[in-house]
């Protein structure tokens, strides 16, 4: 099955929640307010509940608690707010793909990992409207639970990647292409923005000299998190090339504070965002 049909497939197979469509409708539309924002979430109990636990989780810390979701918004941002809702909406519409044959819990620690150093990243670099790295740094893989509903046997070839044989590698090898390029394939066919889906088409292509700061921000992350949830098999920066962070102008004692950071955070931001850890913690 070629790319193109693997994710008109997976158009039909995996739906966004129809709150997380109006949404973005009503965030199309210049003549749309908080107030309007604020009551397509309120009318989805489901989505309501989760913005208001993202509000008050370690994502952002803020010093009061957020109980109204029309003061989320205004707290969070309305794009913001937008960004969390379709990162919620997409791990939703994954909630049932078979924990057989993959690992969900580490799939799901890379995606928040890689989310949450995108974001660190974007903030210290003063990048606006961080949320989205952490958007595309949580939807860069699932491309991969597309893979697993409707190539299993696949899937399972390339889960056997090495220090020698990267993940994406090993994925081109058995399919022609990456789990990341299905990945920005579905997230355009469902219409999210290009800042989003761009990065994420070009979270492999290292070797590109002209990549903007925004896909150098998600590559790093990749690599870091890869490199972090995956300790049995790489060691600490194995897969770290010294141009991914130099060219962001950062330095390895900035790497080092952005793991010890965002590995704290990790495990109550993935209890937000994977649709089998809310019993869990």
């Amino acid at each position: 099955m070629n790319i193109d049909e693997l994710v008109s497939t997976a158009e039909d197979l995996f739906v966004l929640p129809d709150s997380v469509l109006r949404l973005k409708s009503c965030m199309d539309d210049e003549a749309s307010s908080i107030d309007d924002i604020s009551e397509i979430i309120a009318f989805d109990p489901s989505l309501a509940t989760q913005l208001l636990r993202v509000a008050n989780s370690a994502l952002y810390q803020f010093p009061n608690k957020i109980d109204t979701v029309s003061r989320a918004v205004q707290v969070v941002g309305t794009r913001s707010t937008y960004d969390l809702a379709l990162a919620y909406g997409v791990s939703q519409a994954f909630g049932k793909v078979d924990a057989q044959i993959i690992d969900l819990d580490k799939f799901w620690e890379h995606s928040v990992s890689c989310g949450l150093l995108a974001k660190y990243f974007a903030e210290i670099k003063g990048v606006r409207e961080p949320e989205r790295f952490f958007v595309a740094g949580l939807l860069h893989n699932i491309g991969e639970l597309v893979v697993v509903s409707t190539l299993p046997e696949a899937a399972k070839r390339c889960l056997n990647f090495s220090e020698q044989v990267t993940p994406a590698e090993l994925q081109y090898g058995v399919l022609g292409y990456t789990y990341s390029e299905v990945s920005a394939g579905l997230i355009k066919k469902w219409g999210i923005p290009d800042s989003i889906s761009e990065p994420i088409a070009n979270i492999h292509n290292v070797q590109d000299e002209l990549q903007s700061d925004s896909n150098r921000i998600l590559q790093l992350s990749y690599v870091l998190s890869l490199d972090n949830v995956n300790p049995e098999i790489y060691p600490s920066y194995h897969n770290l090339k010294p141009e991914l962070h130099e060219q962001l102008t950062l330095k390895r004692d900035d790497l080092e504070d952005a793991l010890d950071i965002t590995n704290l955070q990790c495990i109550s931001v993935i209890s937000l965002f994977n649709p089998n850890a809310f019993m869990l913690y």
